[in-house]
């Protein structure tokens, strides 16, 4: 039996919101335990957290995995949001440093450190990606049970990567985007043939005072429908905005979930490259739960 060092940890928490629960496993080093036995713990940890995050340093330099219960997930905003906020605090090190690099897959992103001005950090996610995926907005309604009219342009209708393939999906209002119900099979189905890691839904209309727009976000491909706080899909948001000239790249909030008056936030911030602006998503994060979990 191996005893791991783990936490459960709630990100992108607000006045009273529940957050986006992730379950971090802090290895020794990075064969601790085989990719066969990370699976083994997301999926026993099914409906308790939605995503583990596997966190481990090599040659000083933090490298984060992720499984949800049916799969390993290239890229998890609110997991990261969470390890790395715990990490920094515990770390006089990493406390110091405004930048930090860290490794995902094969990627390299940066974590700004505010914990000290704001209790938050901020992660660079993935640039900007447009795959070629062609959608019938009448299919993209069915599959979300909306409707007919709630979605505003089916030319509005597109489909990004900011670390997860993201369909993003404008509505006319708030009332219209908390009352969406859709049934995690057909919608799974329907993202297995697209291509579609994950599905936004998003409005202008908001319940809480300095928020630029309410966002659900789905997620059935990876065995759960609705993900409550979401750094990567409201990072391809932020990218959508950006290339349409909506957003200029100043930090805004974004509410997310089902609740009417206790949303999760999510802000985001774009760096003022000229080349390429990468979006910075970012957030706090509580620990709840502390202990070992015993792998057998």
């Amino acid at each position: 039996m191996q005893r791991l060092r783990f936490k459960k940890i709630d990100a992108f928490v607000y006045s009273g919101s529940g957050g986006n629960p992730a379950g971090c496993i802090y290895l020794d080093r990075p064969d601790a335990i085989s990719p066969d036995q990370m699976q083994q713990i997301a999926r026993e940890m099914a409906g308790c957290v939605s995503e583990v995050v596997y966190v481990y340093r090599e040659n000083d330099i933090v490298t984060l995995r992720f499984f949800s219960s049916e799969c390993e997930v290239a890229f998890c905003g609110h997991g990261t949001v969470a390890a790395m906020n715990d990490l920094i605090k515990y770390d006089p090190d990493l406390l110091r440093n405004p930048i930090i690099s860290i490794h995902i897959g094969d990627r390299q992103i940066l974590i700004r450190n505010t914990i000290a001005e704001e209790d938050a950090v901020f992660v660079s996610a993935p640039l900007l990606s447009t795959p070629k995926t062609e959608i019938d907005p009448d299919a993209v309604a069915a599959a979300l049970k909306l409707p007919p009219g709630e979605i505003v342009s089916p030319g509005g209708i597109t489909v990004i990567s900011a670390g997860l393939v993201t369909l993003i999906v404008p509505l006319h209002s708030l009332a219209a985007l908390l009352a969406t119900r859709p049934d995690q099979q057909h919608l799974k189905e329907f993202c297995i043939r697209h291509g579609i890691e994950i599905v936004l839904v998003h409005t202008a209309e908001v319940s809480t005072d300095g928020a630029a727009y309410r966002t659900r976000v789905f997620a059935p491909a990876f065995g759960y429908l609705e993900d409550p706080a979401t750094g990567s899909g409201n990072a391809a948001l932020g990218y959508h905005l950006l290339a349409s000239g909506a957003w200029d790249g100043k930090m805004i909030r974004i509410e997310q979930g089902r609740s009417r008056d206790h949303p999760n936030i999510i802000r985001l911030v774009s760096d003022a490259s000229e080349k390429q602006r990468t979006v910075f998503f970012g957030g706090n994060a509580v620990v709840r739960i502390e202990g070992e979990y015993l792998l057998q």
